[in-house]
């Protein structure tokens, strides 16, 4: 069953906390965005338009963007995706991201809150 979840970031997220990621992490961010993606096995084309979005937002340079749009045809591998390694300061932002890009295509499959779900708390 799908259903529609509308996640907003909250006031003062945005551009400027984005950028307070380097590059590593810019591209872990990346990883994570087009994993979750592919949740529920097809990359919808309002999720690619957050992606695209994103890519521009964090200023991705060429081979960046190619990796990125990569990981659009063909998602992630899943050790290329441990919550673990998500800073801990960085963490609110992975989320808040990952958020928006489930809400992208305004629907919510049932894998896709339940792959949120257990980010979350793998995140804690």
């Amino acid at each position: 069953m799908l259903m529609h979840i509308s996640y907003r970031a909250p006031i003062g997220y945005g551009a400027a906390m984005l950028k307070k990621l380097g590059p590593a992490d810019r591209m872990r961010l990346m990883r994570f965005v087009c994993s979750f993606a592919w949740a529920d096995l097809e990359v919808q084309k309002e999720e690619r338009s957050f992606v695209a979005k994103l890519m521009r937002k964090l200023e991705l340079d060429d081979d960046e963007r190619k990796q990125v749009e990569g990981w659009l045809e063909v998602p992630p591998k899943p050790e290329d995706v441990d919550p673990g390694q998500v800073p801990v300061e960085h963490r609110q932002i992975f989320l808040q991201t990952i958020k928006q890009v489930i809400d992208a295509d305004k629907r919510v499959d049932p894998d896709e809150s339940e792959n949120l779900e257990l980010f979350e708390q793998l995140l804690r």
